[in-house]
């Protein structure tokens, strides 16, 4: 009797059907993994991609500007799409900059508007956080004349000239697509601000481009994000 226990114990062989189903549950565990990392990876490309720069910007202030340059201090112009949600963390950094060098810097927000636009066409969010800024004056720009003026074609895109008129920085004040934090490009503004020099006079730019809508791309960034997070 005690002979036959270690016999009765022993657990009896699987089945092919509860092999099969392990190697399918195993399978799809994997696919599952593989998606999620894909989604991240797909995300973190598109995050950290820049926009173009455009042309080159003039060396001088463009002597057809509208946009009114200070005398006495340097002035930054950051240009925007009011419906790029990149663009967010963009004034987040400029309202940092701002905040350490008001005394030596004069700030414009020029917000890209299409031909024809409704009068509510830029009266979002982002138009709201801008004019919240101290110290900070928002302007529409027509037809992106100024922004054709200045060369940037990237919402988020910044220029900053010295007191005579001189271009002294030309890029993004970003490190990614809606990310906050230290840049490059704050890094030399501050630089150029407090010692009048950089070790480079630009900086990539991540953001929607300004003369396309940009709903449907921040919509598909939007989604993926979410979805990466539920999983």
């Amino acid at each position: 009797m005690f002979a036959m226990i270690p016999f009765a114990m022993q657990r009896a062989p699987a089945s092919d059907g509860s092999r099969l189903a392990s190697r399918l549950a195993w399978i799809g565990a994997a696919a599952w993994l593989l998606a999620v990392a894909g989604g991240f990876a797909m995300v973190w490309r598109y995050k950290s991609t820049p926009g173009a720069q455009g042309a080159v910007s003039p060396e001088r202030w463009p002597a057809g500007s509208a946009v009114g340059r200070s005398p006495d201090r340097a002035t930054l112009l950051l240009f925007a799409h009011p419906r790029c949600t990149c663009t967010r963390a963009s004034l987040a950094e400029l309202a940092r900059i701002l905040a350490r060098f008001h005394d030596r810097l004069e700030a414009r927000v020029l917000f890209w508007t299409p031909r024809e636009a409704p009068a509510d066409w830029n009266k979002g969010d982002l138009w709201i956080s801008a004019a919240r800024i101290p110290g900070v004056k928002v302007v529409r720009d027509a037809e992106g004349a100024e922004a054709s003026r200045f060369a940037v074609a990237t919402s988020g895109g910044v220029v900053l000239y010295d007191p005579r008129g001189h271009l002294l920085f030309k890029g993004g004040i970003t490190a990614a697509r809606g990310h906050e934090g230290d840049s490059f490009g704050q890094e030399r503004i501050a630089s150029l601000l407090t010692t009048g020099a950089a070790d480079r006079a630009d900086a990539p730019v991540f953001g929607c481009a300004l003369e396309h809508e940009p709903v449907r791309v921040a919509r598909a960034g939007t989604s993926t994000i979410i979805q990466g997070e539920q999983r």
